[in-house]
């Protein structure tokens, strides 16, 4: 008989395994038909194949995060550090019939990203797919999405891992951000002279991402509005960390989201730990992002609330909060600028203030983080130091060092 801790490893590895082989089937057949498809291939771009026939296109990616994290704590004077994979995902997207039908399926491979599965919402599988749905372009600024995929939440969030200005996102993201869901969302643009408007409203399951059984709680309705004064970014830049593309003129992008979770289940809505009661959270995110001739900067703010105390469970002797979901107010700021032989250097602060009630401390973090792009956000290396202070004591110093690499 297995420990439950063996069992967990011998299921994620057997998932692992499946998708890479997965993975090599797909690249092999895709290696069978190249004599009678386009190769679009570009470096950092992934490897592009379009169809003789125009009506079918693939693009593979794959990218790998190897991470140093050096904690030392200032209270008990101890230092303790780990190398690890903090990212390690294959993804292919592309269109069938034609541009009009578009697909995604992105796989997470490494410890971190399956964390959260083998349990009964999960189907006790490891939690192996990040993204997976298809969209409808309907015009040319109308496009409907269906399957699973992240939320219009925070900036913060949405913004790819691999295009990151710091090593990892902010405590305001770590806290209140509603990642990914299943669902349906609806996307619409459109101008008026250079200012460009842009709208979109999901319905989803609530619960988070492969949730197959036992889905308790209500659905989630989300809703975002962004403006962009000035135009549009280059290369999609409103959502990419750091101005890579140097924009020639001033572009600002502002953007609002609420969120209403009908009976969350987990301690963040899509995230954390299942409780034994339900309740309403509504959430509100606001954010701008600014960047011109290398400088770069992005603000967010975040409040979370629930429909009657956030807190589920006491200790009955103590007192103390033993569960509760996970709610108040959060502010991140960040600034960068990049110089021209392709070095940053970035600055952010974080503020965390949680609801009294569920005892939890309140958090002020400041990172300094300096990036080498060598081929944009596909091949780069990033490091960043960061104070932590909890309550009124600083309480952590902890350093890291990150490098990505991808195709």
């Amino acid at each position: 008989m297995f420990s439950p801790i063996t069992k967990s490893f011998l299921l994620q590895s057997k998932y692992t395994r499946y998708a890479f082989l997965f993975a090599t089937v797909f690249m092999l057949l895709t290696e069978t038909v190249c004599a009678q498809s386009v190769n679009k291939t570009k470096g950092g771009k992934g490897l592009q194949f379009v169809s003789a026939d125009s009506l079918f296109s693939t693009k593979i990616n794959l990218r790998i995060q190897s991470l140093y994290v050096g904690e030392y704590n200032l209270d008990s004077e101890e230092y303790t550090d780990q190398v690890q994979i903090r990212r390690s995902r294959l993804k292919f997207e592309g269109f069938a019939y034609g541009p009009q039908f578009e697909y995604k399926l992105e796989l997470g491979l490494s410890n971190s990203d399956i964390g959260g599965g083998n349990q009964r919402a999960n189907n006790n599988t490891a939690n192996i797919i990040l993204d997976a749905f298809v969209r409808w372009n309907i015009t040319s600024n109308l496009g409907l999405v269906f399957g699973q995929t992240k939320l219009p939440g925070n900036r913060e969030r949405v913004i790819s891992s691999q295009k990151m200005q710091f090593v990892d996102r902010s405590l305001l993201n770590a806290r209140y951000n509603i990642d990914r869901d299943a669902g349906v969302q609806l996307h619409h643009q459109f101008a008026v002279g250079p200012v460009v408007f842009r709208e979109v409203a999901a319905v989803s399951m609530g619960e988070g991402r492969n949730i197959t059984a036992d889905n308790v709680g209500g659905y989630d309705f989300t809703g975002r509005f962004e403006v962009l004064p000035f135009g549009e970014f280059e290369g999609d830049g409103d959502y990419v960390g750091a101005d890579l593309a140097r924009e020639e003129t001033p572009k600002l992008a502002v953007g609002v989201t609420y969120d209403f979770n009908k009976g969350a289940s987990r301690e963040r809505g899509q995230l954390g730990s299942f409780l034994s009661q339900q309740r309403d959270l509504k959430t509100f995110f606001a954010d701008a992002m600014f960047k011109y001739r290398g400088f770069s900067a992005m603000a967010e703010y975040a409040d979370k609330r629930s429909s009657g105390s956030p807190v589920v469970e006491t200790d009955p002797v103590t007192g103390d909060v033993t569960d509760a979901f996970f709610t108040g107010t959060g502010f991140n700021i960040q600034a960068g600028y990049l110089f021209k032989n392709n070095f940053e250097i970035a600055g952010r602060y974080t503020s965390i203030n949680p609801e009294a009630l569920t005892q939890d401390a309140e958090n002020k973090q400041y990172t300094l983080g300096l990036s080498k792009y060598i081929l944009g956000h596909t091949v780069k290396a990033q490091t960043d130091v960061s104070l932590l202070r909890e309550q009124q004591d600083w309480s952590n110093l902890m350093y890291r060092f990150q490098f990505e690499i991808g195709f």
